[in-house]
């Protein structure tokens, strides 16, 4: 019989048929929304003279004028002016569809197959009365593009565009934290039906293939984002090994997951013992507990997210975990920004000394590994309000009861 609540005793097909869909209960970010943004990053761009703004296809392009479009070797992009005006550089055959996926309005620069997308850029400057002076680049464009643009622009200055974008992007509006609250709770939910259909012999994959069923029963048509899922010794490395083992009695089961939904992303990592908890396993949870506890406690609105690291070691270090990475203890920063990219600004590591303010999200996960043993980690997100500090899910309650089951 098990001993922890929660924890094994269901199967797959019993807790796949009882979820209900509640994807489509938040509403995708809007024109309206996408159009601030603009504004915001142009006031941005004038106080700092910038003369333009290049955006690569990816997250950032999306960010700001609601075009979803993969990255490659094919320049696909905008370049956005501090007047507004905003211009899309695309190969030539893509016009159709850049034009459906376009939803802030824009004129479209085609170039052919056998032509030089960088030179156009320079000519779309050159044509909008822009002859030197500082262009920002997206700093997630491929080096191949950026430098391309670099030597077909002898006249300007390029520089990293990050200044701009991640003082936008870490700044969540309440549409996106709805967003990101909603998949947050998809994924808690995913979890808490993980544990319950855990038994001895089970594998990582048979787990992976469950949660990613389970988050497409939710409405997430793309399944999980994500998921690391580890048994026993396993558990110790923090993203995984190559063979997962299978599930045996008294193990500890870390399981890491997350999903995405209009464009958004949950990650949650939930941390528990098969059976019943020994010694070793209770300390190290608790102290786990304590640790993420302390990261929540220190974020407090005019903060520096540095400050949470240093918050979270100083409490491993009480109970003679660490110091800094070393091991048994932390071997990584305490957490990181998340919103259209599963790993975004801030950081929450020493020598980010962004200062917290409302709308700013981010994860609270300061693993313990206990090398040749285990691994804990407990990883809940937060976001910051006028009134300080919310958990978007609740941390574990305890290790006989992970869950908090009443």
């Amino acid at each position: 019989m098990m001993s922890t609540k929660g924890i094994g005793g269901s199967t797959i097909e019993a807790e796949l048929n009882a979820i209900i869909p509640t994807a489509h209960l938040v509403k995708p970010i809007d024109k309206k929304e996408f159009q601030a943004r603009i504004n915001k990053a142009c006031k941005l761009m004038k106080a700092s003279d910038v003369q333009a703004m290049y955006l690569n296809a990816g997250t950032n392009l999306y960010y700001f004028t609601g075009m979803r479009w993969n990255p490659s070797e094919r320049m696909v992009g905008a370049l956005l002016f501090p007047n507004g005006k905003l211009h899309f550089i695309a190969p030539l055959f893509e016009e159709g569809t850049i034009l459906d996926f376009m939803t802030i309005e824009g004129k479209i620069h085609g170039w052919e197959e056998h032509e030089s997308p960088y030179e156009l850029l320079n000519q779309i400057l050159k044509e909008n009365g822009v002859q030197s002076g500082t262009i920002y680049v997206d700093e997630t464009t491929a080096f191949l593009i950026s430098d391309g643009i670099a030597q077909a622009s002898p006249d300007f200055t390029f520089t990293n565009a990050n200044p701009i974008i991640s003082a936008c992007r870490m700044v969540k509006s309440e549409a996106e934290i709805a967003i990101i609250q909603q998949a947050m709770d998809i994924t808690l939910e995913v979890q808490k039906a993980t544990a319950r259909i855990l038994k001895v012999g089970i594998s990582a994959q048979e787990m992976v293939d469950f949660i990613h069923e389970a988050h497409k029963r939710y409405g997430i048509a793309s399944g999980s984002y994500f998921c690391i899922v580890l048994f026993g010794k396993d558990t110790s490395f923090p993203h995984g090994v190559k063979t997962p083992k299978n599930l045996e009695q008294n193990e500890m089961v870390l399981v890491d997951t997350g999903c995405m939904l209009n464009g958004y992303l949950s990650d949650i990592t939930r941390t528990y013992v098969f059976g019943e908890a020994n010694d070793a396993q209770r300390r190290i949870w608790n102290v786990e507990k304590e640790t993420q506890q302390a990261a929540f406690d220190a974020a407090q609105l005019g903060s520096t997210c540095e400050s949470l690291d240093y918050a979270a070691r100083k409490v491993l270090e009480s109970h003679n975990l660490g110091p800094d990475y070393k091991l048994p203890g932390l071997p990584h920063r305490v957490g990181h920004g998340i919103g259209l990219d599963i790993h975004e600004y801030p950081y929450i590591v020493r020598g980010d000394k962004t200062v917290l303010e409302p709308g700013i999200c981010f994860s609270n996960e300061p693993m313990i590994v206990v090398p040749d043993e285990f691994g804990v980690r407990h990883e809940d997100h937060i976001y910051m309000t006028t009134d300080g500090p919310k958990w978007f899910t609740k941390p574990m309650h305890s290790i006989e009861n992970p869950f908090g089951i009443s």
